[in-house]
């Protein structure tokens, strides 16, 4: 008896359409989730944090120009879109894996990397001021979920939005 190959199905140009939506909307939700951990919880981010937000200020965007694209007919355009968009969370998740990696002391991060939050007004003038600071540091997790810090988080997140948004450019090409 012989064994058949296993069989997959071949890319699909409408599966394209549906992961780049996929990409798109778990894009805005993790950035939404950022934004709201910083501006609602008061967990202020450090400049690491803040450049792994990149990835998904133009990620965003690029997702859902390539589902216009993609409804033009314009695959092979989409498929390019889809594809930078890919590499940008790729990029996105080695820097997650340092920053991560600085977090837990595996090796030491940006000597320039630490924020300034002042806490409350500034009454009692530029001493007052100072007395209420205080630095975020890029090495120090403020918080952990399941184990992984923000930045961790950043890195399964961004990997799989490269997964997918791969997936998606190599299934607009059809």
């Amino acid at each position: 008896m012989l064994l058949a190959a296993p069989t997959t199905a071949a890319p699909s140009p409408r599966g394209a359409y549906g992961l780049s939506a996929s990409v798109l909307i778990i894009a805005l939700v993790v950035i939404a989730t950022a934004l709201a951990f910083e501006h609602i919880g008061g967990y202020a981010p450090c400049p690491l944090c803040l450049q792994q937000r990149y990835a998904y200020y133009a990620g965003v965007p690029l997702a859902a120009l390539s589902l216009v694209l993609f409804s033009t007919g314009r695959l092979t355009v989409s498929a390019v879109v889809m594809f930078v968009v890919a590499l940008g969370f790729l990029a996105n998740a080695g820097l997650g894996v340092y920053h991560a990696g600085a977090e837990w002391k595996f090796w030491p991060g940006p000597v320039s990397c630490g924020t300034i939050q002042a806490i409350g007004s500034s009454g009692g003038g530029l001493l007052g001021a100072l007395d209420k600071a205080r630095v975020i540091a890029c090495d120090e997790a403020p918080l952990r979920i399941a184990g992984l810090s923000f930045a961790g988080w950043n890195v399964v997140t961004s990997f799989g939005l490269f997964v997918l948004a791969l997936k998606a450019a190599f299934s607009a090409r059809g």
